[in-house]
């Protein structure tokens, strides 16, 4: 597949998902042997692993949206950053539904073939969405959440 057709592809699975067309976006652009190297906490292998994936994630933000903001592609390659956007309404990592917006940024970045992609490589920045619905510091004791130990850690 040429570089103009990964790019729809991507572009499509894209708009299934903002559309909850959850089996629709990853028929359309994972392989199934899909290797994921930086899966989410629980995730299965290939496919039905992206498929339970964006099944949680939308149980518990039924209005998930995904916007691009810049891609760069090539033949068999395409990278792109996104912002993710959507309203708590489920359990997310063990966090009762909040009513909370969030928006964060994410990447990924592709390898496809035969106009799928068959390895992935990215990451959502989890620990925003945790603060976001309520999973960062305790205010009534002004003590560090999750979202700030782990921020911590990397900036100390």
């Amino acid at each position: 597949m040429s570089r103009d057709q990964n790019i729809a592809t991507q572009e499509k699975a894209a708009g299934h998902i903002n559309a909850g067309e959850i089996d629709a976006a990853v028929d359309t652009m994972f392989a199934v042997d899909a290797v994921d190297h930086d899966p989410a906490p629980g995730q299965g292998p290939g496919r039905e692993g992206f498929r339970g994936f964006f099944q949680t994630l939308t149980t518990a933000f039924p209005d998930a949206h995904l916007e691009p903001q810049t891609m760069v592609a090539d033949e068999s390659s395409i990278a792109f950053a996104y912002t993710l956007t959507g309203t708590h309404r489920g359990d997310f990592n063990g966090v009762a539904a909040t009513g909370k917006r969030i928006e964060v940024r994410g990447l990924q970045i592709g390898r496809f073939e035969n106009g799928q992609i068959v390895e992935r490589w990215g990451a959502t920045d989890e620990a925003s969405i945790m603060a976001q619905i309520g999973a960062g510091p305790d205010s009534s004791t002004g003590k560090p959440g999750l979202a700030e130990k782990v921020k911590d850690a990397f900036t100390s």
